[in-house]
């Protein structure tokens, strides 16, 4: 089959790339603002670099196309904190694109990464699909919006959609050097640097981790599946980011003092998913522990 995978030189996308090149035509479109050509290296797919802010273009890339999996966006809540109009621009902007695009050129079915930031800060825990929306950030409005848009080009148009919430994924290809790194990459090069990670708040926060190939696994199952809505995607376990940094200083074999610095705005306190429905409709079930996980990018990490 034909497929497009936006964002696709993206950490997430470029992971997703890869497993589908092995049985599939696949199609990367990503304008590289967060992506990295190097995350595509070696790679049996078509590259086009662009913007899914550009509707002519993402109209001709999709032209022929069987799936779409659009994982492009502009990432990270702190980032949409300090520039919400450029996150609302290629958020919602570009995702209203991909949807115009998939149903004008026929698309089967497309697959959203969305985000569990969409539940905010509520103190019920595990988060469930059925949970009212709370978004504390613009990130998480754009992503709760595009749910919002696919829902809607499903019932008035027949569009076929899996939203998938993840929640914090990380693996390999994942960018420490970005200013808006996410923890487990930070944390890595920190230690294997002889530097001391620095935590946001007190520590104590805890955050359900998701391995990248549970994630790209989830995906395709979701393209595989006749099911449509929206699913949490997640290990269905929870760690403080204390222990987080102990693991990881553990794995590597080398101890580190700990900093600690103010909260960041539009951090929820704590993560945990229930992924009953993805279970029950897409099969889908993680298979790798956040220990292995870990044992894996620090790895990678190392070979780079």
């Amino acid at each position: 089959m034909k497929v497009v995978v936006t964002g696709g030189a993206g950490f997430i996308g470029s992971n997703l790339a890869e497993e589908l090149s092995k049985k599939h035509q696949v199609i990367v479109l990503d304008d590289l603002s967060t992506g990295r050509e190097i995350n595509l290296k070696g790679l049996d797919v078509e590259f086009i670099k662009g913007s899914i802010t550009d509707l002519s273009l993402v109209n001709r890339v999709f032209s022929g196309v069987d799936y779409v999996f659009h994982e492009a966006a502009l990432p990270s809540v702190q980032r949409s904190v300090e520039n919400p109009v450029a996150t609302n621009e290629v958020n919602i902007g570009g995702t209203l694109n991909v949807l115009m695009a998939a149903r004008d050129q026929g698309v089967k079915k497309i697959m959203f990464a969305s985000s569990s930031s969409v539940y905010g800060d509520t103190p019920t825990l595990p988060k469930r699909e059925s949970m009212t929306p709370a978004p504390m950030s613009p990130y998480a409005v754009t992503k709760l919006t595009g749910e919002h848009y696919f829902n809607v080009f499903s019932s008035l148009y027949g569009l076929k959609m899996t939203c998938l919430r993840y929640f914090n994924v990380f693996g390999p290809r994942q960018d420490p050097k970005s200013q808006y790194a996410a923890v487990i990459p930070n944390f890595i090069t920190k230690i294997l640097n002889h530097e001391s990670p620095i935590i946001h708040g007190d520590g104590e926060q805890t955050r359900d981790f998701t391995f990248i190939r549970d994630v790209v696994h989830a995906n395709i199952l979701a393209m595989e599946s006749s099911s449509e809505g929206i699913f949490n995607i997640a290990c269905d376990r929870r760690v403080s980011l204390n222990v987080l940094a102990d693991q990881i200083m553990e794995i590597i074999g080398e101890r580190r003092e700990l900093i600690y610095d103010a909260p960041r705005s539009g951090d929820v306190r704590d993560s945990l998913a229930d992924y009953t429905l993805a279970k029950e409709h897409l099969n889908y079930e993680p298979g790798f522990t956040l220990l292995q996980g870990l044992e894996e990018t620090i790895q990678w990490f190392r070979n780079q």
